[in-house]
């Protein structure tokens, strides 16, 4: 659990780094630009720890699902290479992802004015700016973003079912709430992030709004990592416990 945490909380670090530093920088100068390949290169960094983080999720749902389905077993099925490949597979899907539409994003001709508007350079509002044909990089992003959705969705979903049937065997009233409390972090996390990022990205060109693209992009942005600590924290019993000995020690020194 705390190696997937470990690895969730590196790329909430770095998809909020992507973009935080400039865009504080550019609320302290009137005039704000950026070059196109530093635009592009941000889109790419961005997309590729996004994407990771998602699939990452749907990988913290299958940990979970072993623990409380499989105990005994856990330390057989989760083995520290399962664990790696695992984390490794969320990093090959992110840049897989990203590359994709970077390189389509290269192939385009962009006129001027360009105009970015959001407070990052992110695919949607990019394809915007393009005075060439972008239906192929529109419908790139709808079946990307489509087929990782779909994929993450069923693996937490088919998780928690199995989750939940495994709970219902517990016959202890304490066992069943400690076993679900387990999950209880994981499920407020993925609500938040795969909510903002589906109203994002996955729905019909027609109906996209830039406006409330921006709305939405500030929680999978920065509402969330913000939150991830402060969930995992909370419910987090070890982290509590050490929180209450630092504490402790701080009065007694001695």
């Amino acid at each position: 659990m705390y190696f997937f945490l470990g690895n969730l909380s590196f790329c909430d670090i770095c998809y909020s780094t992507v973009f935080a530093p400039k865009m504080l920088v550019n609320f302290l100068t009137k005039h704000k630009s950026s070059t196109f390949s530093g635009c592009v290169l941000q889109s790419f960094s961005f997309a590729v720890y996004v994407t990771t983080e998602g699939i990452l999720l749907s990988m913290m749902a299958y940990d979970r699902y072993v623990a409380i389905a499989n105990p005994l077993l856990y330390t057989v099925i989760m083995t520290q290479r399962v664990c790696i490949q695992m984390v490794l597979a969320s990093y090959l899907g992110g840049l897989i992802n990203s590359l994709t539409h970077t390189i389509g994003l290269l192939k385009l001709d962009f006129c001027g004015p360009n105009i970015v508007n959001n407070y990052f350079c992110d695919v949607p509002p990019l394809l915007r700016l393009s005075c060439s044909d972008t239906r192929i990089n529109e419908m790139l992003l709808l079946i990307f973003s489509g087929l990782i959705a779909m994929f993450t969705f069923i693996v937490i979903m088919v998780s928690y079912v199995r989750i939940i049937i495994a709970i219902q065997r517990i016959h202890s009233a304490g066992g069943s709430f400690k076993a679900f409390s387990t999950c209880a972090s994981h499920l407020a996390t993925v609500t938040l992030f795969y909510g903002s990022v589906t109203f994002s990205y996955i729905q019909p060109s027609a109906q996209y709004s830039l406006e409330q693209e921006k709305v939405s992009a500030v929680f999978y942005t920065l509402v969330i990592p913000m939150l991830n600590p402060l969930i995992y924290s909370l419910r987090n019993k070890d982290v509590k416990d050490a929180a209450k000995r630092s504490l402790w020690w701080n009065r007694n020194p001695t």
